[in-house]
């Protein structure tokens, strides 16, 4: 594969994110899945800055209370895309208003 250009370079990323917490069950054929202890670590390691609490117990666990919607006590890697994109469409609205301010004070 040639040049990554920053798209695919950033899902990679994304995905090797996932993986790092991630572990498969029981055996090869079960998908990989994050346990409440390794969220937490990567909430606390990865998004303490986006993330507010990321050290709160209770709010760690909310959290994957509310992305856990099989309700199977582990993050899969859909619910964990659902928290990607649960952070990054308010950044993006935030990058956006930026933008329009700049353009008014020209």
């Amino acid at each position: 594969m040639g040049e990554c250009t920053e798209l695919e370079w950033a899902v990679q990323v994304l995905v090797n994110n996932f993986d790092k917490y991630s572990s498969r069950c029981c055996c090869c054929k079960n998908p990989r899945r994050i346990s409440k202890k390794d969220f937490r670590k990567m909430l606390s390691r990865e998004l303490n800055h986006m993330l507010t609490d990321t050290g709160n117990r209770r709010a760690a666990d909310k959290l994957i209370c509310d992305l856990d919607e099989n309700k199977d006590g582990r993050i899969s890697f859909e619910e964990y895309w659902t928290l990607i994109g649960g952070i990054a469409s308010p950044i993006a609205q935030i990058i956006r208003q930026q933008e329009q301010s700049v353009k008014l004070t020209k």
